[in-house]
């Protein structure tokens, strides 16, 4: 899989037609092809790649793949719920996003920009019942894969190499994160597996490899990205969670939970994460395992122990900087097997007391 074909985009949208038209509702991708634009998958489909490369084109601002009503008014509706959508990953299967495109937080809907969340490589907004399995995530320009009002869904057998090139003061190139000097980065906040404001009843497991921010974020904020795809008569909770076997090497966190300003975030499992760092050519050691909460205010204020509660910690092996950064207020948080290597601290705990 060496010689890229053009217009890759065209060319799975058409075998997704070819698919709806047969009533198979399966399309199977193989090959090397550059995607210009992102590539709706409809209600009811299954999307194959088998021994497949998509990457996104040089310059481009575009997801890979988004659901049929992703960014339609009727999308932010109920009856615009999309449904039963799979991506499954055969042999080789690889979502790249190729040569950054200098799209990031600080510059995104600025001088004609667009929005940061075109740099996704999956962005799947208000989707019940969905499957994203046996994918390798290279090059990620910003998070890989991202949810927002999604529910009973599964990510599994996912593997993440996000980009670790630096730029000094001098403009010299070189590879390998260090914490120090952090405003070297190139793409910052590559993230793995992002769940947002309104995500329910998902299992995230069997994750690897190297993610220059967090693995996995579970987020729960009213920001750009939650104002944007707001769907009227969901719930925003961010619920029902569970993740388990981690093994990465994470440059922020492993696993980050967060909500703040009256978004509940609840009933959260953890099992089984693992700091894979001590021989990573791509990163020094990250800053944390498991980080809920933050003393940064991402929202309008901390939440209460009613908005954060039900959260269950278990299994995690770190040898970041902390193993676990506790911040607000939490109840219910149950926390055990936690292991320390290589000098790392156990906890930091600057919870909102009573």
């Amino acid at each position: 899989m060496n010689e890229f074909m053009k217009n890759g985009s065209a060319y799975i949208t058409g075998k997704i037609e070819e698919a709806l038209q047969n009533e198979t509702r399966t399309a199977i991708i193989r090959g090397c092809h550059i995607i210009d634009a992102p590539v709706r998958i409809p209600s009811n489909f299954t999307l194959i790649l088998e021994n497949c490369h998509l990457r996104l084109a040089d310059g481009c601002y575009s997801n890979i793949f988004v659901n049929e009503h992703h960014d339609t008014e009727i999308g932010k509706t109920v009856d615009g719920t999309d449904s039963n959508i799979s991506i499954i990953g055969r042999g080789t299967a690889i979502l790249d996003g190729g040569e950054y495109n200098g799209l990031s937080e600080r510059n995104h809907m600025q001088n004609g920009l667009p929005p940061i969340w075109k740099n996704n490589l999956v962005l799947f907004t208000n989707v019940s019942g969905f499957m994203i399995k046996g994918i390798s995530c290279r090059n990620q320009r910003y998070w890989a894969l991202n949810f927002v009002y999604c529910a009973n869904g599964y990510l599994g057998n996912i593997d993440f190499c996000a980009n670790d090139t630096a730029i000094d003061a001098e403009g010299n190139i070189y590879h390998g994160l260090k914490h120090s000097k952090y405003k070297e980065i190139l793409v910052k906040n590559a993230d793995g597996i992002d769940l947002r404001r309104g995500c329910h009843h998902i299992t995230i497991e069997n994750i690897t490899g190297f993610t220059e921010d967090d693995s996995i974020a579970l987020t729960a904020l009213d920001w750009h990205l939650e104002r944007q795809f707001k769907v009227e008569g969901l719930p925003s909770d961010l619920c029902d969670i569970t993740v388990r076997n981690i093994a990465t090497s994470a440059f922020c966190a492993n696993v980050r939970l967060l909500n703040q300003g009256e978004i509940k975030l609840h009933d959260i499992t953890i099992d089984g994460v693992y700091d894979t760092s001590a021989d990573s050519p791509y990163m020094e050691r990250g800053l944390t395992a498991i980080r809920i909460g933050d003393n940064t205010m991402y929202g309008t204020r901390h939440a209460t122990e009613e908005e954060t509660y039900n959260i269950t910690v278990r299994n995690v092996r770190s040898r970041a900087r902390c193993a676990v950064t506790l911040a607000g207020a939490i109840k219910n948080l149950v926390m055990y097997g936690i292991e320390c290597e290589d000098g790392a601290k156990m906890l930091s705990d600057q919870r909102i007391k009573r």
